[in-house]
C-alpha cells in the first residue's frame, strides 16, 4: 500500500491520488469520482503516509492503524459507520487501538480515519498481504 501518493485536502471531500506535478502545484485525481483537479501549492495538503495518530506511548503512523483495522474486520470494511455517534466511534476505535490518546484524538478525526480506510479498501488500495510476505522475504 503506497499511502504516499495519497492526499487529504483541505475543505475537499474524500481522498486524492498524485497524478502529476504541474509548475504552481500539482493534479490529484479522486477516488470518489475519478475526477481530476489542479491544486495550488498553497493549498493545504497531507500525505497520508505522513499521518500519525497519538496513542499513549507514542504516534502511531495512519498505516499502521489502517492495518489494525484491517485484522480487526478480517480484510473487509469497517463495521462503525463514520457517521455514527461519538460514543459508538470512540468505542470502536478504542477496540481496534486500546492505547490512544483520548485527549487528542477526537471523534471527527476517527470518522475520517474510518471513512479513510472503507475508501482505500473499496478501492483496493489496502493490501497488507503483499507487504507481509515481501518483509518476510528480506528476513
Amino acid at each position: 500500500m503506497e499511502l504516499d501518493k495519497i492526499l487529504s485536502i483541505a475543505k475537499k471531500p474524500g481522498l486524492y491520488k498524485l497524478i502529476a506535478q504541474s509548475r504552481g502545484g500539482f493534479i490529484a485525481e479522486s477516488l470518489l469520482d475519478q475526477k481530476r483537479i489542479s491544486v495550488s501549492i498553497t493549498s493545504n495538503v497531507s500525505l497520508l503516509s505522513e499521518i500519525a495518530i497519538y496513542t499513549l506511548a507514542e504516534e502511531l503512523p495512519l498505516k499502521e492503524v489502517f492495518l489494525k483495522v484491517f485484522e480487526k474486520e478480517n480484510g473487509g470494511q469497517a463495521s462503525t459507520s463514520p457517521k455514527a455517534s461519538k460514543d459508538d466511534l470512540e468505542a470502536y476505535f478504542f477496540s481496534v487501538l486500546p492505547d490512544y490518546d483520548e485527549d487528542r484524538v477526537y471523534p471527527s478525526d476517527i470518522k475520517k480515519i474510518i471513512s479513510w480506510y472503507n475508501l482505500l479498501h473499496q478501492h483496493k488500495l489496502l493490501d497488507f498481504k503483499t507487504e507481509a510476505s515481501s518483509t518476510e522475504e528480506e528476513e
